[in-house]
């Protein structure tokens, strides 16, 4: 992964589109609908806040392995309780990379997709692990239960 990249095609995003988790989900939203359901709890503008402070974190955490191990490995086990499934991490990198693309406009090169795709992999990789994790403990709970 090119971080330098990355970084870069971060901040000019955040620059030029700060709005670009709203277009991420407007995305998500027309492709995926029956994800709306699993985004009840919080307003839609919260939602998109949480993302963009997210996707800053670990764009400023991504040479720190354990914290994004920690970190990103506490929300994929959040997100399994939510219900997220392994197939909505794709639809996810499909969408948040097209929001990207759409974002970067011209500077959105070869470079910059393939940055952003093991980006987006690790990140989903990591979470769906503890996502497996979580669901496999629930599992076990269950089955012990009197």
């Amino acid at each position: 992964m090119n971080i330098t990249i990355l970084r870069a095609s971060f901040d000019r995003i955040v620059e030029r589109h700060p709005d670009v988790t709203r277009v991420f989900y407007d995305i998500l939203f027309e492709r995926y609908p029956q994800v709306r359901a699993l985004f009840g709890r919080n307003t839609r503008a919260a939602q998109e806040k949480m993302l963009t402070q997210a996707l800053a974190l670990v764009i400023e955490h991504v040479e720190d392995a354990s914290w994004l191990e920690d970190t990103l490995s506490a929300l994929g086990a959040k997100h399994a309780g939510y219900g997220v499934t392994d197939e909505m991490y794709d639809w996810v990198g499909e969408c948040l990379l097209a929001a990207l693309a759409q974002a970067e406009g011209e500077d959105w090169t070869r470079d910059v997709e393939e940055a952003w795709l093991a980006a987006y992999g690790a990140i989903a990789g990591t979470m769906r692990a503890a996502g497996a994790r979580e669901a496999a403990r629930a599992v076990r709970l269950v089955s012990v239960s009197p």
